[in-house]
C-alpha cells in the first residue's frame, strides 16, 4: 500500500491509499469544522438534503439510477463527531477499475457524479426546494428523539454531557431536534454556502488509481472548492478532574438500571508518547473479553449484565459502561473502581498483558482490512495528528509495551464524573 498526501489549498487536503487489496473503490468529501451548539443542526441536515436531488439528478430516484449506471456505486452521506469537530461527509463507494468489464475507469464518473449532488444542488427561487429540507427536518429529529430508546448509549451520551459541560464535546453532533423541525430553506442554504467557503476539506481516496489520476479527478470536478479557508479545528483536553466527583442520576422507566463511569487520561491523546501503553490499559480494563471489568465484575462478582470500556483519543477521556440491577448500584461502582485501582498497582498478570496487547494489535490490523475504517482513521490522523496515518508504527508500539508503562499509564487515570439511570425500583435503592 502507498499512501500519499497533498495540499491542494490552504485547508484543503487530497489523501491517497494506493492499494490492489480490494476490489472497492472508495471516494471521499469531507468537511470539518467547529462543533458548535448554533451550527451543528444545519451540518447535519445539509448532506441529508444535498442527497434528495441535484439539478442533473433532482429526486433520489434518478441519483439512485446513475449510481446504478456506475456499477452499482453506493453512495450515502454522514455525519461524524472527531473530538471537538463535527466531520460532514458524501461518500461513495464503487467497484475499482481493475474490476469493470470493460476497463472503463469508474472513478471518474463517480467523481461527476458526487460534484453535482454537493455543488449544483436542486434549488428553487435560489435556495434550497421547502419539500426537502422540510422532510429531511423531520427525519433529523426523529433520529435526535431517538438516541433514548438505545438506554446503554443513552446512559453514555448523559455521561459526556454532564462530564463535559461547557465544552464543545457535549454538543450533539446531530444538533437541536427544534431547529431541524423548525429549518428553513433560507437559513439551511446560507449555513450550505458558509460550510462551502469556510469549512475544512478533506478529499480521501483508497484504492487502486494513481496520485495524480485522483488529482486530475478532483481538481475537474470539484474545482469550485480548491481555494484558502481559513477554519481551524482544535480539540480542548483537560488532563485532571475537579476536585469532586460529579454525580448525576436520572430516572426513568426502565427495568435495568445503567451506570457509567468517566475518566480523564491525564492529558493522554494520540498524539502522546503514552498512548499505545493507553490503548492496552483500556483493554485491559474493560476494552476486551479477557478485561478485568468483563471476568472479574461480571463473571466472577455477577455485578453486571454487561462491562466495558472505551477511550477517546483525541478527548483524552476514558468511559466506562455497565448494566446492572438496582440494588447493586453502589457495590458495582466499588468493583469497577478497584478494578482500575488494581491495574495502577500492576496487580495482572504477563498473561492478561499479552491478551489485552494481542486485542490491541488485531483491531488495530482488522482497521486496515477496511477501506471505510482506513478512512476514518486517515481522516483523523490529517485533521488532528499532520500527515498520513502511520497504522503500522501504532501497531508496533502498541506490541512494545511493558507491565510498567500499563500501569504509569493508570495512574494518570482519575475518575471525573459518574452517571447512573435508574428506575422507579431504583430510586428506593438510592
Amino acid at each position: 500500500m502507498e499512501q500519499h498526501w497533498k495540499q491542494l489549498a490552504q485547508g484543503v487536503e487530497l489523501a491517497v491509499n494506493r492499494t490492489d487489496k480490494f476490489k472497492t473503490g472508495l471516494l471521499c468529501v469531507t468537511f470539518t469544522i467547529p462543533l458548535r451548539q448554533e451550527t451543528a443542526t444545519a451540518g447535519a441536515l445539509i448532506p441529508e438534503v444535498l442527497c434528495r436531488g441535484s439539478r442533473r439528478y433532482p429526486d433520489m430516484e434518478r441519483i439512485s439510477m446513475a449510481a446504478d449506471e456506475r456499477y452499482g456505486a453506493a453512495f450515502s452521506p454522514g455525519v461524524r463527531q472527531r473530538g471537538e469537530s463535527q466531520c460532514i461527509s458524501l461518500l461513495c463507494s464503487f467497484i475499482d477499475d481493475c474490476y469493470a468489464l470493460d476497463g472503463a475507469g469508474v472513478l471518474e464518473p463517480v467523481a461527476e457524479l458526487m460534484g453535482q449532488v454537493l455543488l449544483d444542488p436542486m434549488t428553487e427561487g435560489g435556495v434550497f426546494l421547502r419539500e426537502y429540507v422540510e422532510s429531511e427536518g423531520a427525519n433529523l429529529a426523529d433520529r435526535i428523539r431517538a438516541r433514548i430508546n438505545d438506554k446503554r448509549s443513552w446512559a453514555m451520551f448523559r455521561l459526556i454531557q454532564e462530564m463535559c459541560a461547557g465544552e464543545a464535546y457535549a454538543v450533539d453532533k446531530l444538533g437541536d431536534e427544534e431547529k431541524a423541525l423548525s429549518a428553513t430553506p433560507e437559513w439551511l442554504w446560507k449555513n450550505y454556502q458558509w460550510l462551502l467557503d469556510q469549512g475544512k476539506i478533506t478529499f480521501y481516496y483508497g484504492g487502486s488509481a494513481s496520485l495524480e489520476r485522483v488529482e486530475e479527478t478532483v481538481r475537474t470536478y470539484f474545482a469550485p472548492l480548491l481555494r484558502d479557508r481559513m477554519v481551524t479545528v482544535d480539540c480542548q483536553v483537560v488532563e485532571k478532574p475537579g476536585a469532586e466527583v460529579n454525580t448525576v442520576t436520572d430516572t426513568m422507566e426502565v427495568t435495568q438500571g445503567k451506570l457509567s463511569l468517566g475518566f480523564r487520561t491525564g492529558g493522554i491523546t494520540m498524539g502522546s508518547p503514552q498512548y499505545p501503553a493507553l490503548l492496552v490499559c483500556n483493554a485491559l480494563y474493560g476494552g476486551s473479553s479477557h478485561s478485568k471489568l468483563f471476568l472479574n465484575v461480571r463473571e466472577k462478582m455477577s455485578l453486571c449484565y454487561y462491562a466495558s470500556s472505551m477511550v477517546d483519543k483525541l478527548k483524552g477521556i476514558m468511559v466506562a459502561a455497565s448494566g446492572v440491577e438496582f440494588a447493586q448500584f453502589d457495590r458495582a461502582q466499588t468493583a469497577m473502581l478497584d478494578q482500575m485501582e488494581a491495574i495502577r498497582q500492576g496487580q495482572f498478570t504477563q498473561e492478561e498483558l499479552r491478551a489485552a496487547v494481542g486485542t490491541v494489535a488485531n483491531s488495530l490490523r482488522s482497521r486496515l482490512d477496511s477501506q471505510g475504517q482506513m478512512e476514518d482513521d486517515c481522516l483523523t490522523q490529517l485533521l488532528f495528528g499532520g500527515g498520513m496515518c502511520q497504522g503500522q508504527d501504532l501497531l508496533q508500539a502498541v506490541e512494545r509495551v511493558t507491565a510498567g508503562q500499563v500501569a504509569q499509564v493508570a495512574q494518570g487515570i482519575r475518575l471525573d464524573t459518574v452517571y447512573r439511570l435508574i428506575g422507579k425500583e431504583g430510586a428506593a435503592h438510592e
